[in-house]
């Protein structure tokens, strides 16, 4: 079963009522405006894409440590996912089959971070949980994310929703914006160009892993 194809079973149990989620229909309803109005934005066509140069970045891994795009570029291309935090079962799956397709992306010479807005406690969590080998990258008021292009803010309607839901984004990620990253999948060569650009405003929508491997391929040769 393709990565979607689960993503859509999730998506569908919880969107049935039933337990253990029990989502309503009024939640149910917030989230698909949320979403429908964030692609309507156009905030996906003006994200970096396939062909720009992708800004570099420092950033800390789980444990503290100084991680530097610039830096692991110098070993080969570099895989660059952005992710909503621990918080979100999307996520959760995505990063899962990321770490099942870890060592097709190693065979073709690169390297994988994800970056999401959480705190570095919350990075441990999303490792630990999900069983991960590559880093988990903090960004700090999703800084990184709106480099890329991918940051925005949430509706105040949504974020009365997440509220009610004991959703604590201010909690999570250390800051008070509401502000969360569009999910995204990036292959950047080691010249910092983009060579694979996924970027979805749906955040139940997220590119096979093994989507990438012509363009690391293409890279290696």
């Amino acid at each position: 079963m393709s990565l979607q194809d689960q993503l859509d079973a999730f998506k569908a149990e919880i969107e049935s009522g039933r337990p253990p989620y029990n989502a309503t229909k009024a939640a149910i309803d917030t989230m698909h405006r949320a979403t429908a109005e964030l692609k309507a934005s156009g905030q996906e066509a003006r994200a970096l894409k396939l062909g720009d140069r992708a800004p570099h970045f420092t950033l800390s891994d789980a444990d503290g440590k100084s991680i530097s795009s610039a830096e692991l570029l110098t070993s080969g291309p570099l895989i660059v996912t952005f992710y909503r935090g621990a918080w979100c079962p999307y996520c959760n799956m995505d990063l899962k089959a990321l770490e099942a397709s870890l060592p097709s992306y190693h065979a073709n010479g690169a390297l994988l971070v994800a970056i999401s807005p959480q705190t570095a406690a919350n990075s441990r969590k999303s490792i630990r949980n999900n069983g991960l080998t590559f880093p988990i990258l903090s960004d700090p008021g999703n800084e990184t994310a709106n480099k890329f292009g991918l940051r925005f803010t949430l509706p105040d309607y949504l974020i009365a929703l997440y509220k009610a839901m004991k959703n604590d984004l201010p909690g999570f990620n250390g800051d008070s914006s509401w502000s969360l990253p569009m999910p995204a999948r990036y292959v950047v060569g080691s010249d910092g160009i983009i060579e694979y650009a996924e970027v979805n405003a749906d955040y139940t929508q997220r590119p096979d892993p093994e989507d990438l491997l012509p363009a690391l391929k293409r890279l290696s040769s």
